[in-house]
């Protein structure tokens, strides 16, 4: 009996495990958004509710240790078979992503989702058919039950926590399918072997069979990319460098979005980063480039802007947060990112900017991207939590995703924004599908940057920082106008991602995913 109560816990650390490292086998070509998330929780509650009511039944029409054991083998074999099957129909999906093929990438997403229905539906067959095997006297019924389903949950909570903290950043998502797999295996067999040692031999294929296939499929990197230089999966991310004519490039995840930019010597990277080197100009002339004495960054990532802002405005203090460590560690192996000036943090960026001592010239915001946006860097509250630590003549830079067609995001943030900030300035970033929000403390106007570029270019202004302002001024446009505020208490932002997304699934706004 207390083989059977262990069999029950290991299939309940194995049932959560599996569903948060499914989430991680999807994220690394799907992206981890909500959408994303919905769908497995989803079908892994249908699946298990078609193992509770299958499990009962099996269990009364044979309700022999035997049996349960039996289950629990095919249960981890086929849990194990999950990566291995997957792995060829994730590489295509992965270059489907990365041809923007919707119809290619929505087909592989669901036939991943799929794999997961027999494993995962003779996992809920489980709790039922131990507590048909358990129960002996009807009078004991609730208490066996209840005492059954207590210690499958126990399992279920070190499931949660094991896959993310652990299992995938020391060995990676389809070892960690392999580990989970064998472990319930080794409970099925000993089991087996208690109760028909004859016929227990008969499942020793399965480890075999499994490592073997594991060992011939799983070799390699999860999505072979031209130009490779490193990939590894953390806590919070799956990573990707890559390097293409002497440029490297930070990928995360599905790798539609490039997160930082590196080549020995760069400058000007034609991309969002330049832009946030504008922030100080909106005030009024003249701005003196030591005016600029400390920069905070939310969303620091391989230290592409705190490399620029040290270029034209020198060694200022930078303190840049990151939440993945793992991220600031590429950062400094591959992106140079070692600036004796630059403190890179560790920590939700919301967290660590409330929590930090020190005045900002400039804080930037380059956490977002469609539909990847932390909610809690959207509102009211973190907006007053930002000019709080500016200086008087601070400036709050955002870096925002949109498409052409589809300007809701940028007028939300702008009205939020304007509740806390009294001038707000949006520029687009030409080639890009990106714009960058300006919130300033004090009340300037539009033709303080050329005054500023005017004052500047009769001086020993860096060539970037000239070149950045005239791209700012060329493609300013208008102010957004919306009456929306997103406060902690309602900020939909996952809502209007999710239908920017599906506009273009049923649009074909290719727009979204550069």
């Amino acid at each position: 009996m207390a083989l059977l109560t262990f069999a029950v816990f290991v299939a309940g650390m194995a049932t959560l495990g599996i569903e948060l490292t499914a989430s991680r086998l999807l994220g690394n070509v799907f992206g981890t958004s909500n959408i994303v998330w919905a769908n497995i929780i989803g079908l892994i509650l249908v699946y298990l509710t078609a193992g509770y009511f299958l499990g009962g039944r099996l269990a009364d029409r044979s309700p022999t240790p035997r049996s349960f054991y039996r289950l629990l083998a095919w249960a981890s074999f086929t849990a194990g078979l999950v990566p291995i099957v997957a792995r060829p129909v994730l590489m295509r999906a992965a270059t489907a992503v990365e041809r923007l093929d919707a119809a290619l990438m929505v087909g592989s997403f669901l036939s991943v989702l799929i794999l997961f229905s027999v494993p995962v539906t003779l996992l809920g067959c489980v709790s039922p058919f131990a507590i048909r095997l358990t129960i002996r006297d009807t009078t004991e019924a609730g208490r066996v039950s209840g005492r059954l389903y207590a210690i499958s949950t126990l399992g279920s909570i070190i499931g949660t926590f094991l896959p993310i903290l652990w299992l995938i950043p020391a060995i990676g998502t389809a070892r960690t399918f392999i580990a989970f797999s064998l472990g319930l295996m080794a409970v099925a067999l000993v089991g087996l072997a208690r109760s028909d040692g004859r016929r227990a031999a008969r499942f020793l294929w399965m480890p075999i069979a499994l490592i073997v296939l594991a060992w011939l499929v799983l070799r390699g990197p999860i999505k072979p990319t031209s130009g490779i230089l490193e990939e590894r999966e953390s806590a919070y991310n799956y990573i990707q460098v890559l390097e293409r004519e002497g440029v490297r490039y930070l990928l995360l995840n599905e790798g539609q979005g490039v997160h930082s930019v590196y080549a020995p010597g760069m400058e000007a990277t034609f991309g969002t980063w330049d832009y946030f080197l504008a922030a100080p100009f909106f005030n009024p002339s003249p701005v003196e480039l030591g005016q600029v004495t400390r920069l905070g960054l939310v969303g620091l990532a391989g230290g592409t802007i705190a490399r620029q802002y040290t270029t034209v405005f020198g060694p200022i203090p930078i303190d840049g947060w990151e939440i993945d460590p793992q991220i600031i560690e590429i950062g400094r192996t591959y992106f140079g990112m070692d600036l004796p000036n630059l403190t890179a943090i560790a920590q939700d960026g919301r967290w660590g900017l409330a929590h930090s001592r020190n005045e900002y010239s400039v804080i930037g915001v380059d956490a977002y991207r469609l539909p990847y946006i932390p909610w809690h860097l959207t509102t009211r509250e973190f907006f007053v939590e930002v000019r709080e630590h500016l200086a008087q003549d601070g400036v709050l830079a955002i870096n925002v995703g949109r498409t052409p067609s589809d300007r809701r995001l940028i007028e939300a943030l702008g009205g939020t924004l304007a509740s806390v900030f009294p001038t707000i300035y949006v520029v687009d970033v030409p080639d890009t599908f990106n714009s960058i929000l300006y919130a300033t403390v004090q009340a300037t106007r539009q033709e303080n940057l050329v005054a500023n570029l005017i004052a500047l270019q009769g001086g020993e202004a860096p060539k970037l920082l000239l070149d950045v302002l005239e791209r700012t001024i060329v493609n300013l446009r208008p102010p957004p106008e919306s009456g929306i505020v997103f406060t902690d208490d309602w900020a939909p932002i996952e809502g209007l991602t999710n239908s920017i997304a599906i506009r273009f699934l049923f649009e074909g706004d290719l727009a979204i995913l550069r």
